[in-house]
């Protein structure tokens, strides 16, 4: 009984590994490894069941059974060296098809890769043999308009800088005139510095002088020296200043009031009297310094320059 079973397992391995050798020609490597984990779960049920009948085994046929086992062991070794042999057949079957689908995709790659390059030749060729002229006219066309928009943007900022120049000359000019007048305008108060110092109506006529050189019109500098004039007893100079200022602002208050001064030491009343009435139309504060005035002395007793200065009071 237990010859059958090793025998009925031995078969039974012979069987599973023929029927392994068949199959592992046409299965992937997936299959293949699985069909050697079988066999060796095989060979451990063998050996496991060897050991369970050697413990069972009576010892009258120890001799018998130790023959059959030695048998079973040289048999087990064959089988052994028959799957080693066999993986390493399906190890190298495993690398040859790698090896072939490696060898075909770097065909597809290279056959794909002169395609593709024949067609960019061909299109390249096409090109330059058809579109070379209009290629040309289009760099041209690109070179002509760039340079002309070049053009016009420098023309522009050209035209700005020089408006910018225009300006900065103007402002400069600007700048120099306000020096210029700031320099006049300290001169001139520095002379009427100097004319408020004076003692002597000569003195502040030279200022006065001074002042109208530098700027000529000035009209408060005219009716001063008309009053400095007036100082001088020099009435139709005074006269004659008023008159000039009148002629440049007919409603100048201190020369109508400095000519009423004129015409009242020369005599001429009515005038005198006409030209302080409008000066103090214009100025009422003149009408104290009138009532005060020395000039006004041959005045004193006309009823209109009483009238006059008295008007204010009634």
């Amino acid at each position: 009984m237990p010859i059958k079973v090793i025998l009925f397992a031995f078969f039974s391995i012979i069987s599973s590994l023929s029927l392994a050798s068949e199959e592992t020609t046409e299965v992937n490597t997936a299959e293949s490894v699985s069909a050697v984990e079988h066999v060796q779960k095989i060979e451990a049920a063998v050996q496991s069941a060897l050991a369970k009948k050697e413990a069972e085994a009576d010892t009258s046929i120890f001799a018998e059974k130790a023959l059959v086992e030695r048998y079973v062991l040289d048999e087990l070794k064959v089988l052994r060296h028959d799957l080693q042999d066999l993986e390493r057949s399906l190890t190298v079957q495993i690398t040859d098809r790698e090896l072939d689908v490696a060898d075909k995709s770097l065909s597809y790659a290279e056959q794909t890769v002169n395609f593709f390059f024949y067609v960019i030749a061909g299109v390249a060729s096409l090109v330059a043999l058809f579109g070379w002229k209009s290629l040309h006219e289009i760099r041209v066309n690109t070179t002509k308009k760039a340079n002309a928009e070049i053009k016009m943007i420098a023309q522009s900022y050209e035209e700005k800088f020089k408006n910018l120049e225009k300006d900065l000359r103007r402002k400069t000019l600007r700048i120099a005139d306000n020096h210029i007048e700031i320099e006049k305008i300290n001169e001139i108060h520095n002379l009427w510095l100097r004319a408020q110092k004076g003692q002597t109506p000569e003195q502040k006529m030279a200022a006065y002088d001074a002042i109208l050189k530098i700027r000529p019109g000035d009209l408060e500098a005219l009716t001063s020296k008309a009053d400095a004039a007036m100082e001088l007893k020099e009435f139709h100079w005074a006269l004659s200043i008023c008159n000039r200022v009148l002629d440049m602002d007919d409603t100048n208050q201190d020369a109508f009031y400095q000519r009423a001064c004129a015409y009242a030491c020369l005599g001429v009343e009515d005038q005198a009297i006409s030209d302080l009435e409008k000066a103090i139309e214009g100025r009422s504060a003149l009408r104290e310094l009138a009532a005060e005035e020395d000039d006004f002395e041959n005045l004193q007793g006309n009823e209109a320059f009483d009238a006059l200065l008295t008007s204010s009071e009634s």
